[in-house]
């Protein structure tokens, strides 16, 4: 059985959602981040990223991990990529352009967009205890999100996924990217199909259920 090692609130979740398209079976071995630990409100983690047990499976010391038969993987967007190509279509490439293309896309989403969706994520929605240094950041974040996200609403307003007509794990992995930025709905608004079509993929059946799971953990 596939084990994914990971709370669901972080990227795990994105793993966790693609297993419930899949509809495999899997084992949810619940490794915290080690720096959510220095909370004070942090859940009780005997099993974090600094434990020696993790480490032997992760020397990075970062989660998600997954254990699929003798493959030992790391980086969530290889997770998904690998299982998508295991399991094959509808999620999966159903050649080496799918497959192809599916890279590229998921790639576009992790180093021009995840960077700053992150920025935004972190410094946005704080109201009047905002601070002056993080209303810059998102304004700035949002200024370099204007590029991307305009390539990504000519192509999704013409194809309506990523790739191949359908949703495929390039949906997935950019859509649990973008949900970063989501909250600044002045930035979002400016791109209408880019905003319906994260809509439609939040609204699968899979996404709801790795939310309601990730919403069920300790923050």
């Amino acid at each position: 059985m596939l084990t994914v090692y990971g709370v669901t609130r972080s990227r795990a979740s994105r793993i966790i959602w693609l297993c419930h398209e899949l509809g495999i079976p899997f084992k949810q071995v619940p490794v915290i981040q080690a720096y959510r630990l220095a909370e004070p409100d942090a859940p009780d983690a005997p099993l974090n990223t600094r434990s020696e047990s993790f480490l032997k499976l992760s020397p990075a010391g970062a989660v998600p991990v997954i254990q699929d038969g003798d493959l030992v993987l790391s980086e969530s967007l290889a997770c998904t990529l690998h299982l998508a190509r295991k399991y094959g279509q509808p999620f999966g490439p159903a050649d080496a352009v799918e497959d192809a293309l599916m890279l590229q896309w998921s790639f576009y989403a992790c180093t021009t967009v995840e960077p700053d969706a992150l920025a935004i994520l972190f410094n946005h929605g704080k109201g009047q205890a905002q601070s002056g240094a993080a209303q810059a950041t998102v304004a700035n974040a949002a200024e370099r999100l204007v590029r991307p996200l305009s390539v990504l609403e000519d192509h999704l307003a013409r194809h309506g996924h990523m790739v191949g007509g359908r949703f495929t794990v390039a949906d997935l992995n950019l859509a649990e990217i973008l949900r970063y930025a989501q909250g600044h709905g002045a930035l979002m608004e400016q791109f209408p199909a880019v905003s319906a079509w994260l809509a439609d993929c939040q609204a699968r059946p899979a996404f709801r259920k790795m939310w309601q799971e990730r919403l069920a953990e300790p923050e």
